[in-house]
């Protein structure tokens, strides 16, 4: 038989239970959160992401909700601050507010709504820079039959924006082109058998000549080619139809005498061409004879420059792409 000495740890184990008054509290109880993720048109969306963030790396969650587009947070803490994020593919985000749950809950979010994500496309004003110099490289080996230069046609259907850089490069890139040099040579000397302008006859007669042809393009491809376009944001260059009717080709080359697109894609009067050659021909009048400087011959001269963009841009439309070689790879 055991001493009451020896009963003394077996009474104070059983202490707690045997003492008035006192009990055993109870665990808390836990919380849930559930809902349902649909589209737009109320369609589940099954597979999408959901997480939940409390306020410690504890107390957050991911999971993927079933094909009924269902997901369950279970055992959560109560009196914690919790937010619940929803991503899937082709869906914008989609944040709860937050929310304190209390112990025992089990909150049904709703209306848990999807929105079709908007796709922006970007292109940097460098990227617009990059491919507006690739046109301009290619188009700086157009030449009909191989030969000519035929730098001032773009055969894109939608050719990015010239940059003032580009533009005076291609300005002077026609310029100083030795196709360009050689053919204002040759016209010097169909001026010098026509004795025009106004200047003497013989080798300083023609050095005359063949110098006003090169100034004249000089500053016709500088002031309408580059400083104008520049000024005003338009795009010097001839935009190729090459489809339609040959009536809507037609309208459409003439537009192009009068007007152009700016550097928008909108149409605009062409001020810097028909600007461009009324320039060109006052400063023409610093270097050609006394009798060849008045109104009259300036406007003629004009008139005489738009007939030709005429003629030039009939040709581009119906004629120069078949002789170009490296226009045959644009579509």
């Amino acid at each position: 038989m055991r001493s009451p000495a020896s009963l003394w740890p077996c009474l104070l184990c059983l202490a707690p239970f045997l003492a008035p008054g006192q009990e055993k509290p109870a665990p808390q109880s836990t919380a849930s959160i559930i809902g349902t993720v649909v589209d737009v048109q109320h369609n589940t969306i099954p597979a999408a992401v959901v997480s939940i963030q409390g306020a410690s790396s504890a107390e957050q969650a991911i999971l993927r909700t079933n094909n009924d587009g269902f997901f369950a947070f279970r055992d959560l803490r109560p009196g914690v601050t919790y937010h619940v994020s929803i991503t899937a593919s082709g869906f914008a985000a989609w944040t709860s507010a937050a929310t304190v749950l209390k112990p025992g809950q089990e909150l049904d979010l709703k209306n848990i709504q999807l929105d079709i994500a908007v796709v922006q496309t970007t292109v940097s004003a460098m990227t617009l820079d990059q491919i507006g110099t690739e046109e301009v490289h290619i188009e700086e080996k157009q030449r009909i039959v191989g030969i000519f230069p035929n730098f001032y046609v773009t055969y894109n259907s939608n050719p990015a924006p010239l940059t003032t850089k580009l533009k005076f490069e291609l300005a002077l890139r026609s310029t100083i082109d030795p196709v360009n040099i050689l053919s204002a040579a040759a016209f010097a000397g169909f001026n010098q058998a026509a004795d025009t302008p106004d200047y003497r006859q013989g080798a300083k007669g023609y050095g005359q000549r063949l110098g006003a042809g090169l100034a004249d393009g000089f500053t016709s491809s500088m002031i309408g080619g580059a400083m104008l376009p520049s000024l005003f944001h338009q795009d010097p260059r001839y935009f190729y139809q090459g489809t339609g009717t040959v009536g809507s080709r037609v309208r459409h080359v003439f537009a192009f005498s009068v007007l152009c697109k700016g550097d928008n894609g909108r149409w605009q009067f062409n001020y810097s061409g028909v600007g461009g050659d009324l320039a060109s021909g006052a400063i023409s009048d610093l270097y050609y004879p006394p009798t060849n400087r008045d109104a009259a011959n300036l406007f003629y001269n004009a008139a005489l420059a738009a007939a030709g963009r005429v003629a030039n841009n009939l040709a581009q439309e119906f004629v120069f792409r078949k002789l170009t070689p490296s226009a045959k790879k644009h579509p």
